[in-house]
C-alpha cells in the first residue's frame, strides 16, 4: 500500500493499523468489549505476531517481555481488564522498557457491555505512565505510533486510553507503511530490570524525574493544542470524545484546549489558555481527572457542578449543560420500544438456568453473556462482580454459611472466564477444603466479545489448531475428584446431574458442554412448531425465555407461537410442554 492513502476505519481498526505502521512485533490481549477489535484487527497483519492470552495479566506480562527482548509490543484490554494488569503494569512502570511497550485500554462510560465505569486515567495516574487519548479515527493511528515513539524516549510503557464511541466509531485515516526496526539487544541490566527493593529505590527516583520531564513535554507538544475562535468568550478544556461532543454542541461560539496526552497534564498551557476565556468548562466523562489537576493548581474552571459523574456523554449533554437551553435539541416524538438484552435462541446456558430457578438454587455468577441469566424470566443470579468471582465467591459464602446452604448452592462460569481466572478458584476450594459446586458452562468459544478462541477451544487467534485445555483433567489435576460433563439441552440429565452433585459433601465440577448456537459450525436441527390443537396457553414454554417463542391470540384462543427463522431446534421447549403441544415441523 502507497502512502497518503485514506480507508475508512474504525478507531480500533485504526489502533490496529497503527501498530503495524509501528513495527510492533508482537501484540498479547485478552478480547473484552470495546477494545477487541485490536487484536482481531492487527492479527491480520502476518508481520505482527498475534495472540490471545487467557488473562489481561498474561497478555501485559507476555508483551512486556517481548519489549525487554527488543522488540515493540502491544497488548490491548478493556477498562476492567487493566485491574487485572494492574500488577505488571506497576511495576514495569519503575523497569521502564527496551523497545517500545504500548498498553491499550478501552473505557466504558455508560457501561455498554461492562460491570463498571471505571475511569482508566486512574490506573495512568498512580503508576505514574504517560497516558495518551485519541479523538478520531486518525488519531488512534496517529497517536499509537506516537506512543512509541515516547515510551522509547522516556523509557516508560504508554498506557492508549479509548472509549466506547472513539473504538467503535469510523473516519477517514491516511495511512502509510509499516516502519522496519532491528530486534534490540536483550539487555543484562538486572540493576534496571530485577525490582528487589534495593533496585526498585534507585528506580522510583528515575520514575519521578520522568514524569517531570513528561510534563515539559506536554506544555508544548502539537497533541495539546489550543483552538482560539474570534467573538468567543467561553473556554473549553476536553480530550477525546468529550472534545468532538463539545466542539459539535458548541461549534466556534468557544475557545478550545484539546488534550491529547491526559497523563501527566500540562500547568502553563492550561493557565495560558484560562487567562484568554472569562471562563472555563472541563468536559470529561466520569470522574473528575482534569478539573482536579486544574484546581490544584489555582486555575478556576467549572466542571462537576454541572456535568454528571455518571454515564456517557453526548452533544446534547454538553450543549444543555452549558447553554441552559433544550429548545435546539433533535428530538424524537415517537416513543421507541425497549430492546433488553436477552439469550440468544439455542442458548445452551438457557437449559442450566432453568434447572436452576427449578431447584431453587442460590447461584454466584460471572462475567460473560451467561450473565443474562439474571434477567426475567429466568432470574438464576444472585450475585456477580467480576471475571473468575463466582467460583470464589461461592466457596467464601460456603465457609460461612455452612453445609446446608452448600447443599442448594453453585457457581456458573464460562470456559474462557474459567481459563481467564476460574482455576485458582478451582484450587482454593480444593485445597481449602471445600464443597462448592461449579458449573462450567462449556460453550466451546469466548461468545460475549465476539467469538474469539480460549485456551480450551484447540484453536489460535489465527485459527490454527493448538493444544486445548482439557477442563475434566484440569480440574482432577486440581484436586477435584468429582467431575461429570451433561448436555444442557437435555433437562433431564441436567436436573439430575446438578442435584446429585449438591448431595454430596464434597466439591464437584459440573461441565455444560454444548456449543454456542451462533458457531458457523454448528449444525442445527429444523425449527419446531406449536400444534394449535394441542396448546392450552399455558405459557410454560415462556418460562424459558427464548426469543423465538411468543404468545398470540386473546382469551381461550391465545396459543404459543414459534418464530422458524429464530429457532434452531433445540427442543428444550418440548419438554417443558406437558400437553406435547411443541412438535417437529418447518414452522412455516
Amino acid at each position: 500500500m502507497g502512502k497518503n492513502k485514506k480507508q475508512l476505519l474504525l478507531g480500533n481498526e485504526a489502533v490496529a493499523r497503527g501498530l503495524y505502521e509501528a513495527g510492533v512485533e508482537l501484540v498479547s490481549s485478552y478480547p473484552g468489549t470495546p477494545s477487541t477489535e485490536i487484536t482481531e484487527s492487527a492479527a491480520k497483519y502476518d508481520d505482527i505476531y498475534c495472540e490471545w492470552a487467557p488473562n489481561e495479566k498474561v497478555a501485559a506480562e507476555v508483551a512486556f517481555g517481548a519489549c525487554v527482548g527488543g522488540a515493540r509490543a502491544f497488548c490491548g484490554m478493556k477498562h476492567v481488564g487493566l485491574n487485572v494488569a494492574a500488577d505488571p503494569l506497576y511495576t514495569a512502570s519503575y523497569t521502564g522498557v527496551n523497545a517500545g511497550f504500548v498498553i491499550g485500554v478501552a473505557d466504558d462510560p455508560g457501561m455498554h457491555s461492562s460491570q463498571n465505569e471505571q475511569d482508566s486515567r486512574h490506573h495512568a495516574i498512580a503508576s505514574k505512565i504517560a497516558m495518551l487519548e485519541p479523538a478520531d479515527s486518525q488519531e488512534c493511528r496517529d497517536f499509537t505510533k506516537l506512543a512509541f515513539e515516547l515510551s522509547e524516549q522516556f523509557d516508560t510503557p504508554v498506557l492508549l486510553r479509548l472509549t466506547t464511541r472513539i473504538a467503535h466509531s469510523r473516519s477517514l485515516v491516511e495511512v502509510g507503511e509499516r516502519e522496519k526496526r532491528e530486534l534490540k539487544d536483550f539487555p543484562k541490566n538486572p540493576d534496571k530490570y530485577v525490582m528487589m527493593p534495593a533496585m526498585a529505590q534507585k528506580r522510583h527516583i528515575v520514575v519521578e524525574e520522568r514524569m517531570l520531564a513528561l510534563r515539559d513535554w506536554a506544555e508544548s507538544a502539537d497533541i495539546n493544542r489550543v483552538e482560539m475562535n474570534d467573538g468567543a468568550v467561553i473556554g473549553v478544556i476536553a480530550a477525546g470524545d468529550c472534545y468532538q461532543y463539545a466542539r459539535e454542541a458548541l461549534g466556534d461560539g468557544a475557545n478550545y484546549l484539546k488534550l491529547g496526552m491526559v497523563n501527566p497534564l500540562p500547568i502553563k498551557l492550561i493557565k495560558d489558555f484560562a487567562d484568554k476565556c472569562e471562563k472555563v468548562y472541563v468536559i470529561e466523562e466520569l470522574d473528575d481527572i482534569i478539573e482536579t489537576h486544574c484546581k490544584a493548581n489555582g486555575i478556576s474552571v467549572i466542571g462537576k457542578e454541572i456535568f454528571s459523574r455518571l454515564g456517557e456523554f453526548s452533544q446534547a449533554t454538553v450543549r444543555k449543560s452549558i447553554l441552559e437551553s433544550e429548545k435546539e435539541y433533535l428530538s424524537v416524538d415517537a416513543e421507541i420500544p425497549g430492546r433488553p438484552p436477552v439469550l440468544c435462541a439455542g442458548c445452551p446456558h438457557r437449559g442450566v438456568f432453568y434447572t436452576l430457578k427449578k431447584l431453587h438454587c442460590n447461584v454466584s455468577g460471572d462475567i460473560g453473556c451467561y450473565t443474562l441469566g439474571a434477567l426475567a424470566p429466568l432470574k438464576s443470579i444472585d450475585v456477580s462482580t467480576c471475571m473468575g468471582a463466582s467460583v470464589t465467591s461461592l466457596h467464601g459464602m460456603n465457609k460461612v454459611r455452612g453445609d446446608e446452604f452448600a447443599s442448594k448452592s453453585v457457581a456458573v462460569i464460562g470456559d474462557s472466564t474459567f481459563a481467564h481466572s476460574g482455576i485458582t478458584g478451582i484450587i482454593d476450594i480444593a485445597y481449602n477444603k471445600g464443597i462448592s459446586t461449579v458449573i462450567v458452562l462449556d460453550n466451546s468459544i469466548t461468545g460475549m466479545t465476539g467469538h474469539q478462541q480460549n485456551p480450551t477451544t484447540g484453536y489460535t487467534i489465527k485459527g490454527d489448531p493448538t493444544a486445548a485445555v482439557d477442563l475434566t483433567a484440569l480440574c482432577k489435576a486440581c484436586g477435584i475428584n468429582r467431575v461429570r460433563v451433561f448436555d444442557p439441552y437435555d433437562l433431564s440429565a441436567a436436573e439430575k446431574a446438578i442435584k446429585e452433585e449438591l448431595a454430596v459433601n464434597e466439591p464437584s465440577v459440573l461441565i455444560s458442554r454444548r456449543p454456542c448456537a451462533l458457531l458457523k459450525q454448528v449444525k442445527h436441527n429444523p425449527p419446531l412448531k406449536v400444534d394449535e390443537e394441542k396448546c392450552t396457553g399455558c405459557t410454560s414454554c415462556m418460562k424459558i425465555g427464548c426469543p423465538a417463542i411468543s404468545m398470540k391470540g386473546e382469551g381461550k384462543g391465545r396459543k404459543a407461537v414459534i418464530d422458524f427463522t429464530q429457532c434452531v431446534g433445540c427442543g428444550v421447549c418440548s419438554q417443558m410442554c406437558k400437553f406435547g403441544a411443541i412438535c417437529e415441523g418447518s414452522g412455516k
